[in-house]
C-alpha cells in the first residue's frame, strides 16, 4: 500500500481528479465533484510543489475538508422564484377570507376551500360565517371571525 502511495505522481492525482469529476457527471451527487477537485488541485500544485507522498495525501485531506463549507455556502444560496409558495399551499391561503361549511365548535370546523376540505382552529362560529385565515400549520389552519 506504501508503494502505491508512494508512487501517486502529478499525472495520477490530474487522473484521479479526472475520473471523480467523471464520475460526478455521470451521478451527480456533489460529494465526488470535491473530491475530484481536491485532487486536481494537489496535482497542479505538484507540478511547482516537490513534496513527499505523504504530505499530498495531507494536502488532498485539507483541501476535500475545506470543500465542505465552500459547498454549503454555495448551496444555501437562495435562489428567488415567483411561486414562493410553491410545495406550501397552506401558507399561500393567509390572509384569505372563506365560508365556513361545518360550524367551528369547540374549536374545530371545516372550511371548503376550491375542491379541498380543509380542518380549522378557531372561536366557535356557525356554518356559513365568513372567516379569515391567520395562520397555517401543516393541513390545519388557524381562522379568526372576518
Amino acid at each position: 500500500m506504501a508503494d502505491l502511495l508512494s508512487s501517486l505522481g502529478t499525472w495520477n492525482w490530474l487522473i484521479v481528479g479526472l475520473v471523480l469529476v467523471g464520475i460526478e457527471m455521470l451521478a451527480p451527487g456533489v460529494f465526488m465533484l470535491w473530491l475530484g477537485l481536491a485532487a486536481l488541485l494537489v496535482g497542479l500544485l505538484s507540478f511547482f510543489i516537490g513534496w513527499s507522498w505523504q504530505v499530498q495525501l495531507l494536502a488532498f485531506s485539507a483541501f476535500a475538508l475545506a470543500a465542505v463549507p465552500i459547498w454549503r455556502r454555495i448551496g444555501r444560496t437562495h435562489v428567488e422564484t415567483d411561486q414562493p409558495f410553491l410545495n406550501r399551499r397552506a401558507d399561500a391561503l393567509v390572509g384569505r377570507v372563506f365560508t365556513l361549511e361545518r360550524p367551528i365548535v369547540d374549536g374545530s370546523g371545516v372550511v371548503r376551500i376550491d375542491d379541498t376540505v380543509w380542518r380549522v382552529a378557531g372561536r366557535d362560529a356557525p356554518a356559513g360565517s365568513q372567516v379569515k385565515i391567520v395562520a397555517a400549520d401543516g393541513a390545519s389552519l388557524r381562522v379568526e371571525p372576518a
